[in-house]
């Protein structure tokens, strides 16, 4: 497959100042965006929970897609699980970093690294090809337009392959209950807006839209059935909860635990940090 480049790509020279803006907050974080920022111990349970439903939603050997692959954690593991990879990404330099763990794993040859966002899919060739793709920890919920990543992977998926992603939902209690109780009642409301919201980080912004999952799902039902979905740290608390973790683990445990056995019961499963959907090529 020719690579893309950055210089070539005219919606990339057209991109509205959101997408701009999301790309420079990526840019500037990947240096340690392994560290605590973005891959702390709570994220690394919630990778964890992915990975469990990647390894048993694709067989060995899938030629799979990763949107929004980030610093290349989850496509250079799924390479040394046997699959073969193109990771793409918004962000320069968060795709570098993929190129250099793949080479650091002498895994270049499974893990094809591009400059590519989730909103520019239609750079990518070979329809039908592909046994399946996965985006992990809400990359798809900065895509001006779901509809677009859905045509896309209908034509890049074949009949019969999967797509396992996890994506920030509106519903998370823990979230609520701590900006509520610091009298932050617009900021634990934040995730109800039915528009782009500006999240800061690292003194950017990174433009975010929140979604429950069948509202998610309403953008994929025309090729994809929905097979499965499950909220993601229900019971456990998100990523910036750190405290909880730390101070108390036996009970941290119990909540992963909690979150394991009842997050895919009806009602609960609409709840949580983030939910994981599993859908199926028509």
């Amino acid at each position: 497959m020719n690579r893309p480049r950055r210089s070539s790509s005219p919606s990339q020279a057209a991109a509205p100042l959101q997408l701009r803006d999301t790309q420079d907050a990526f840019d500037s974080v990947a240096s340690d965006y392994d560290g605590p920022r973005g891959n702390n111990d709570l994220i690394q349970d919630m990778r964890g929970e992915m990975w469990r439903w990647l390894d048993a939603t694709f067989a060995t050997d899938s030629r799979l897609i990763d949107l929004g692959c980030g610093t290349g954690l989850d496509a250079v593991r799924m390479a040394q699980r046997g699959h073969r990879v193109t990771a793409t990404d918004w962000s320069r330099q968060m795709v570098q970093r993929t190129r250099e763990r793949a080479q650091q794993e002498r895994l270049s040859d499974r893990v094809e690294a591009l400059e590519i966002g989730a909103h520019e899919m239609h750079w990518l060739a070979g329809p039908g090809s592909y046994d399946g793709a996965y985006s992990d920890l809400g990359p798809l919920n900065c895509v001006p337009d779901l509809a677009d990543v859905s045509r896309e992977c209908a034509r890049l998926v074949k009949p019969g392959g999967a797509l396992v992603f996890t994506v920030i939902g509106r519903i998370c209690p823990w979230e609520i209950a701590h900006y509520l109780r610091r009298g932050r009642w617009a900021r634990a409301m934040l995730r109800f807006a039915r528009s782009v919201v500006p999240v800061s980080m690292n003194n950017h912004t990174i433009w975010t839209r929140y979604y429950g999952p069948r509202e998610f799902y309403r953008a994929f039902e025309q090729h994809f059935t929905l097979e499965h979905y499950r909220g993601l740290c229900v019971f456990a608390p998100p990523p910036y909860l750190t405290w909880v973790r730390d101070g108390h683990m036996k009970w941290h445990k119990r909540l992963w635990s909690l979150d394991r056995r009842v997050s895919g019961w009806p009602l609960i499963r609409g709840m949580g940090d983030h939910f994981l959907m599993v859908m199926k090529r028509r």
